[in-house]
């Protein structure tokens, strides 16, 4: 006990070792959310070039969606190890190694003859990818002043959202200039320079606390690691995040297919209902920083939220709404979801002893790849079944599942302090 509160003495003097002032907060939380638009970015470079890759290897688009799902299965699955190698070796290497695995994956895409070597390439970018979220947490967790960390979660995650609004655009337009192949090349040679460039400025920032750059002393062994991550309160964080990707990653896969089937609303209109909606949430998440910057009652800001966006949900399902009303509905939906985001990421923290913010982070991340994986085809099957209102009914109600859990999780927390 005595040296997991020394432990603790450690940690929350950190943010003064690593640097002083807001200055080096915010240098820190730029350099590692750009990393994190990087990897957004990265991740939807090929599902950009889909049509141009259909055509070139002359394969259906759901083979091309399985390249997909085996990146992503390898990342969810390789999360919690990228978690252990992070409190191993330390972040920053982790960090700036998965950009530039990832990085060179993308690159060499535009060198394969064959769609069958695209394959063990998506298994090493989805490995390069699992490191992200137990890097940037362990890094965020471990250096921002505390009185700043939510807006750091934060914008972090609104990078992540940057990252994925660049992505189409900028591909296509690149594919059309260089050709597809040159394309990737180019993308993949910009993630490696990013790569070398957040080790170098990360190696600046950090050099008061080189646990971050280099292995630390201390080591977990397997036992006492494993112990920690089937503790109470890091398994619902798990099932928190399962939950709320269910929802999450459902509306934003079927939202306008669903608004179609159950309103016979044209595509375009619903795919602005989708814009509105995502609109919504990046700015919630900006807000949502400050919110629980500002509270200690994180499951009260998380449960108020999704309340809200249960409701609305079910109210987009139900009521006759006009387009606008849908289209401002939505939007109001993708806000209130948004502001749960930090405090959901405040969360998790808590469930995290010192020295472990890496592998809890990429365990209970690993939740979100878990519900991503089952949201397109729980709600695919509902929409195959003619049934899109009970799209609705299935997200609005693992909303409400997910509060559940971050109330069991802080009388989970209160058990354990007493």
């Amino acid at each position: 006990m005595a040296k997991f509160m020394d432990h603790g003495k450690a940690l929350s003097s950190l943010p003064s070792r690593v640097g002083a002032g807001a200055g080096r907060d915010i240098a820190i939380t730029a350099l590692v959310s750009t990393a994190h638009t990087a990897d957004h970015f990265l991740q939807l470079v090929l599902p950009s070039l889909f049509p141009l890759l259909k055509n070139a290897f002359g394969v259906s688009y759901a083979e091309l969606g399985l390249l997909m799902t085996v990146f992503y299965a390898t990342s969810g699955l390789s999360q919690t190890a990228a978690g252990f190698l992070v409190d191993r070796v330390g972040a920053l290497p982790v960090l700036a190694g998965g950009l530039g695995v990832i990085s060179a994956d993308i690159g060499l895409v535009g060198f394969a003859p064959h769609f069958a070597l695209l394959f063990p390439l998506a298994i090493l970018a989805g490995a390069g990818n699992s490191v992200f979220h137990p890097a940037d947490y362990a890094l965020l967790s471990g250096t921002v002043s505390k009185r700043y960390l939510a807006r750091a979660y934060g914008v972090h995650t609104f990078g992540g959202n940057v990252g994925w609004a660049l992505a189409p655009m900028t591909c296509v337009a690149l594919a059309a200039w260089l050709g597809w192949r040159a394309a990737l090349l180019v993308v993949g040679l910009g993630g490696l320079l990013m790569a070398v460039f957040v080790f170098g400025a990360g190696r600046v920032l950090l050099h008061n606390h080189p646990s971050f750059i280099r292995p630390a002393e201390a080591k977990t062994d397997f036992q006492q690691a494993f112990s920690i991550l089937i503790a109470p309160t890091v398994i619902l964080c798990f099932l928190y995040f399962a939950l709320l990707s269910i929802a999450l990653v459902g509306v934003q896969t079927f939202l306008p297919a669903t608004l179609h089937a159950l309103f016979g609303m044209d595509i375009a209109a619903a795919d602005a209902v989708l814009t509105g909606y995502l609109a919504g949430s990046a700015a919630g998440i900006l807000i949502g920083g400050f919110i629980a910057d500002a509270t200690v009652h994180h499951e009260r800001v998380a449960a108020t939220g999704l309340a809200l966006a249960a409701a609305l949900l079910l109210a987009v399902g139900a009521l006759p709404l006009s387009h606008i009303g849908l289209g401002a509905t939505m939007a109001i939906a993708g806000l209130a979801v948004g502001v749960t985001i930090p405090s959901r990421d405040m969360l998790a923290r808590s469930a995290s002893p010192p020295g472990a913010t890496g592998k809890v982070f990429g365990f209970v991340y690993s939740g979100l790849d878990l519900g991503s994986a089952l949201a397109p085809f729980l709600l695919g099957a509902l929409l195959d079944h003619n049934a899109p209102l009970a799209v609705f009914v299935l997200a609005a109600t693992s909303l409400l599942l997910a509060i559940s859990t971050t109330f069991a999780l802080k009388a989970a927390q209160r058990k354990r302090t007493a």
